[in-house]
Parts: structure tokens; sequence; C-alpha cells
């Protein structure tokens, strides 16, 4: 793991980070001149930019201005998007289409230069379902697909469901592959050496639900 932090984040549907989290984020980023966004719906310009002005000032709401911030979706050419990466102090993996998302970082030729940033590297909903070992979304990817591999984790977000049917559709996953679902304002956060949650967490595996504890989230992490 070549990035300072990994944070894998659910949503902020108050649009603002608890204290908790905002407090470990201050912490690691102390260095803040590029915030670069992943979008995850590529060819939805103004929505693109209006979430990129609303996640940046999130950052500034709890006192973490950056200096400039930019975003990657299908108007920014792929060696553009590559020196972004590449000089970015925090790259943050935005929520929306998860497929849609790994498929723009493939076509941008950005996943080994997002797996080997030294950044602080965040990703929320289905940013976050990418940065794990496999992404699977009923609706999207039903058959899990290799994502970014920061962790050996499959990742839902938003939980609980008001969909019953997604849940049970899960629960079929998890006979064989199982999920960690994570509810809002909750964070896994992952340093070299350790790794560690905030909030609500839970652990689906052959179909049934327990709060995930440490010892499972340290079998996910990855060494070296």
């Amino acid at each position: 793991m070549n990035a300072k932090l990994l944070g894998f984040f659910s949503g902020f549907p108050t649009r603002c980070f608890t204290d908790d989290i905002a407090n470990v984020l201050r912490r690691e980023l102390n260095v803040r001149k590029s915030l670069v966004f992943v979008s995850s719906n590529p060819d939805n310009y103004a929505q693109n930019d209006a979430d990129a002005y609303g996640m940046h000032k999130m950052f500034v709401e709890k006192d973490m201005p950056f200096d400039k911030y930019f975003v990657i979706d299908d108007r920014t050419k792929a060696s553009d998007a590559a020196n972004l990466i590449c000089d970015a102090s925090c790259i943050f993996l935005m929520g929306g289409n998860a497929t849609r998302q790994f498929k723009l970082m493939r076509e941008k030729g950005l996943l080994n230069e997002i797996r080997q940033s030294s950044a602080v590297i965040l990703g929320v909903s289905a940013g976050a379902m990418n940065m794990g070992g496999s992404v699977v979304d009923i609706y999207e990817s039903p058959i899990p697909y290799d994502g970014l591999e920061f962790m050996n984790i499959t990742i839902k977000a938003h939980y609980p469901f008001e969909n019953e049917n997604l849940l049970k559709a899960l629960q079929q996953v998890s006979m064989e592959h199982p999920i960690c679902l994570m509810a809002d304002e909750s964070a896994v956060f992952v340093w070299r050496e350790t790794v560690s949650q905030m909030g609500e967490i839970y652990w689906m595996d052959k179909g049934n639900i327990s709060l995930l504890t440490q010892m499972q989230l340290e079998q996910m992490r990855k060494r070296g």
C-alpha cells in the first residue's frame, strides 16, 4: 500500500463529515494542494461540477480547504487525468454508478496510477465499493468484478436498505461471497500499519448479518 491513508465511506446525507471522521482527515491531510474527484457519472458534467463543489465545501466547513480541486470525467483527456492523479494530495472517488466509474478509470488508464499513488485516497458509496477487492451491486454488477483491491473487502453502502428485495438478493450473493454492509456516516480507515472503523458497519455471511469485528477487519487488510 502506497497511499498515506485509505478512507471508505457509505454516505453523508447531511452533506457534512462527522466530527470523528473530520478529525482523522484533518490529521492526515496536512498538505492540501490538490483535491481530485473521480466521477461515477462521467457524462453528466453539470452534476459533476455541482457535486465537486459541494464535496469540497464539506472539507472547507471542517477547516480543510484545498488550494484547488478538479473532477475527472469524460471531458478529461487521459494524459491530463494521469497528471491530476500524480499531483493529487487527495483522490476522492465519488458516489453514483460503480461500474461506470470503474470503466472511466480503466479507459483513462488510471487504475495503476491510483493504486500506486501516495496520496490520501477516499471513496464514498460507489467509490468505496470500487476501492475493494471485488465489487458487487445487484443492479449494476450482480457478478462480482475486481476492484482497485486496496482491501480484500466487498462493500455495499447505505445499509439498512429500503428495498427488501435488494437485501434478499445480497443475502443470496453472501452464501458464497461475504459482504460488508456500511451504514451512512460510517467509515473504514486504513493506514500502512493499522485499520479502524467508525459508525455502524455489519458483516453479511451466508445470509446472516452481524456487527463487523475488528478481527474480521484486520483479516481484510492487505499487507505490504
